[in-house]
């Protein structure tokens, strides 16, 4: 399996989305062709599978394995893959985990367990991710959630983390708010060692990208792998007159894919990459549903205010 041993996450990481047929089996020549469509965009670092884009919660450990191996045959020999833990608890986050280093995953983003929401310490973080570690030494991202959530971990947490766990390199920084994605860049970033803060803040991703994260991971990037990677190259290089123009294309995507409920994000992004021509079909597993048309309607509008699709598709729609 191709692998890409030195490997630090960072840099411009999509998570690509999981085409499904109609009778909810997955699209392997669609899913092959979306890879294909997102790896051949210039800049980026990695691919990420097995995640919230991919509808990780309702793939069988099975269907993930095989997510994992066609994302491999496909692209793993120009791009690393970065694979998803989702577990609820630690013995199956390391099963799973196991899986993905045998499959040639050259990175891990690790999910925080759901009972976290009933509460959480710091010794019980420690050891979800110390069981991972445990059965491999690929770089781990921790997926930090926003704290109201009680699945996100709090800064003492999080630095014992960093602390107690060698291989865990990067958080996918989903703190919600200005004022801890801000600590987290600031201090993360500054450790003795070398620690990644890669933004999701994928609903303000110009004024995120402006404390300095050194990367992004984001399921938008399924969509606008291209606008994402042009808009990171700007805001590292200090472009900003560049990096407002490419933020205007992206807003109007930003507003349809993010709006409530968030749970549709990537719901709406398989609408988007239908409207573009670039899957069959945005089915989606139960317990998500088809959207409505004028939610569809609206994410034609934003394309087109993207630059993405021509002003006669409303027309034509």
């Amino acid at each position: 399996m191709p692998r890409h041993p030195s490997f630090t996450p960072q840099g411009v990481i999509p998570a690509v989305i999981l085409p499904f047929n109609d009778d909810l089996s997955i699209d392997e020549a669609s899913f092959r062709k979306h890879l294909r469509d997102v790896a051949a965009t210039e800049g980026l670092s990695a691919i990420t599978v097995n995640a919230h884009s991919t509808e990780v919660a309702s793939c069988t450990f099975e269907e993930q394995r095989r997510v994992l191996e066609i994302a491999q045959d496909e692209v793993g020999a120009k791009l690393p893959i970065v694979s998803g833990v989702w577990a609820d608890g630690s013995l199956e986050a390391a099963r799973i985990a196991r899986m993905a280093a045998e499959g040639g995953a050259s990175a891990l983003l690790v999910f925080p367990p759901a009972p976290f929401t009933l509460g959480q310490n710091s010794a019980m973080a420690v050891e979800h991710f110390k069981r991972i570690a445990d059965v491999t030494d690929l770089p781990i991202i921790a997926f930090q959630y926003p704290l109201a959530t009680g699945q996100g971990y709090p800064n003492d947490t999080i630095l014992k983390m960093i602390d107690e766990v060698p291989n865990l390199r990067a958080i996918k920084d989903w703190a919600g708010t200005p004022q801890q994605h801000e600590w987290h860049v600031r201090t993360l970033q500054n450790l003795k060692r070398p620690f990644t803060v890669l933004s999701t803040q994928s609903s303000w991703l110009m004024a995120s990208l402006s404390f300095g994260c050194n990367g992004l991971l984001s399921g938008s990037g399924s969509v606008i792998p291209d606008l994402q990677s042009a808009l990171f190259r700007a805001m590292k290089a200090g472009d900003l007159k560049t990096a407002q123009a490419i933020n205007d294309r992206i807003y109007p995507l930003a507003t349809v894919f993010y709006a409530q409920p968030w749970v549709d994000m990537h719901n709406r992004m398989k609408e988007a990459l239908v409207l573009l021509g670039r899957i069959p079909r945005a089915t989606v597993r139960p317990p998500l549903v088809k959207i409505e048309r004028a939610e569809i309607d609206r994410i034609r509008a934003a394309l087109v205010q993207a630059e993405l699709l021509p002003k006669a598709s409303i027309r034509a729609a």
